[in-house]
């Protein structure tokens, strides 16, 4: 198992535009390694785990490590895979107004 995690080239966007939302809180996990997700977001009294895999990169280059399938299959509690910011706050539950432009 590998100690630390890499990043894929759209988390960094994707977590400042998560910061921009008021009330919504993100904390980097990345750096953790051994399959454990990108990031946690807090919202509304809950927490959400997220891996966050480029949409640029062909489907085969998106898939999970074996330490994340690792992490996702021993894991209790809820996790997701995402590629967008509208992924993200789908899962989250928040939805944007009409015409609303999502960067991702």
């Amino acid at each position: 198992m590998k100690k630390y995690g890499r990043t894929d080239g759209n988390q960094t966007p994707l977590i400042k535009e998560l910061r921009k939302i008021p009330g919504l809180k993100v904390l980097i996990l990345s750096s953790v390694g051994d399959g454990c997700p990108d990031f946690c977001v807090g919202w509304m009294g809950e927490n959400y785990l997220f891996e966050a895999k480029n949409p640029d990169m062909p489907p085969s280059k998106r898939r999970l490590t074996p330490d994340e399938k690792r992490f996702h299959a021993q894991w209790t509690g809820q996790v997701d895979v995402v590629l967008t910011l509208r992924d993200v706050l789908d899962v989250l539950g928040i939805e944007g107004k009409e015409g609303d432009e999502i960067p991702f």
